[in-house]
């Protein structure tokens, strides 16, 4: 197959090591020549982990996004969620609609927010579109051309939207682990993120800017307090699934699944414990700062997304807005001009069994 990894970030590096140990075809694209430089220069990716240490070496690596995905079987977006509207414009002018897009991850909303964008960059026309519901990868990069994996997920829900067969089975291609599941609903409120980031970035945000993020955050941030605005935050994600006709399991049970949580865990329920069991998470340190993801990120694309589609639903969520009013505060974003609302996913005005038509066809 050959692969047209979307980003250069530690996701991307992290799929061109693992595709191209596949032995697949990879071309890799950013945006950013800075970001792209130190791979051309080294002449591929540098990778350490859980693949083992080794050398990746892509067919090409570019900043011409159509030249990336000429002969390309499959987009595997490995983008932070922020930049899905511009790839998607991207791609919409290059002519990619019938090119397979998978989102990797596409977390809340993505599928419906690419797909949206994509149709109003080409005036109409929308490729084959999946998302799975977390990054496949625990990976940083530590240097500019290397890449460190501490993990890799040992299930991924994968959502797929009406007409996006092609998208779903390329992604089963390149991750046998991935689960095909009812709707991009069940992916797109499993999104893990959003519930683990949110409540720790917040009511840790003065720690953060003390130390410039010199703790744990999987760990030494996961205070008693965190935890059980966490657990009432989770318990809002679930109601919402619910109201939509899935039963997801908690946080932690799901990260079991992924492999975020040690097996040996029993009671996942103990969220303090069963998340910092986990030997792929329990090292990565806090933010070192309001400007990191966790922040940039996990509100505007993971809280409003989320907040707009539990209003879909009738589903109250106080904890959640709360915390999306206090991460606008804190960081002073005002996320609803520059995040993943309703409009941007095409859902304005709709009403529960609208939003099903859509997403079920």
């Amino acid at each position: 197959m050959h692969v047209a990894v979307i980003g250069a970030g530690a996701g991307g590096a992290a799929a061109v090591a693992e595709a191209t140990l596949a032995g697949h075809r990879v071309s890799l694209w950013n945006r950013s020549a800075q970001t792209l430089a130190p791979f051309i220069a080294r002449g591929g990716v540098e990778y350490e982990g859980v693949f083992g240490e080794g050398f990746a070496e892509p067919a090409l690596m570019t900043s011409d996004i159509g030249h990336a995905i000429d002969g390309a079987d499959v987009a595997l977006v490995c983008l932070p969620t922020l930049s899905h509207v511009a790839v998607a414009s991207d791609l919409a002018r290059a002519g990619a609609h019938r090119l397979p897009v998978v989102l990797n991850p596409g977390h809340t909303g993505g599928a419906l927010e690419f797909s949206h964008a994509y149709a109003v960059a080409s005036g109409g026309a929308v490729p084959p579109v999946a998302e799975f519901h977390t990054l496949s990868y625990i990976a940083r990069k530590y240097q500019p051309a290397r890449v460190t994996i501490t993990g890799r997920a040992k299930f991924l829900r994968l959502g797929v939207l009406p007409g996006g067969e092609a998208a779903a089975a390329a992604a089963t291609v390149l991750y046998p682990v991935a689960q095909r599941v009812g709707d991009v609903l069940d992916s797109s409120l499993a999104n893990l993120n959003m519930v683990l980031h949110a409540p720790g970035a917040v009511l840790g945000a003065a720690w953060v800017e003390a130390t410039r993020g010199d703790f744990t955050f999987y760990v030494q941030g996961m205070t008693p307090g965190v935890i059980r605005v966490m657990r009432q935050l989770d318990a809002e994600r679930i109601a919402v699934a619910a109201a939509f006709g899935h039963a997801l399991p908690g946080v932690a049970a799901e990260m079991q699944r992924y492999g975020t949580v040690e097996p040996w865990v029993t009671d996942t329920d103990d969220l303090l414990n069963a998340i910092a069991s986990g030997e792929a998470n329990r090292r990565i340190r806090a933010p070192d700062s309001l400007e990191h993801r966790y922040y940039r990120e996990d509100f505007g694309h993971g809280l409003l997304p989320f907040i707009e589609i539990a209003r879909i639903a009738g589903v109250p969520t106080p904890v959640a807005d709360a915390l999306y009013r206090l991460g606008g505060a804190l960081t002073g974003t005002d996320f609803a001009a520059v995040g993943r609302t309703a409009a941007t996913m095409g859902i304005e005005g709709m009403d529960r069994a609208a939003l099903l038509r859509r997403i079920r066809g």
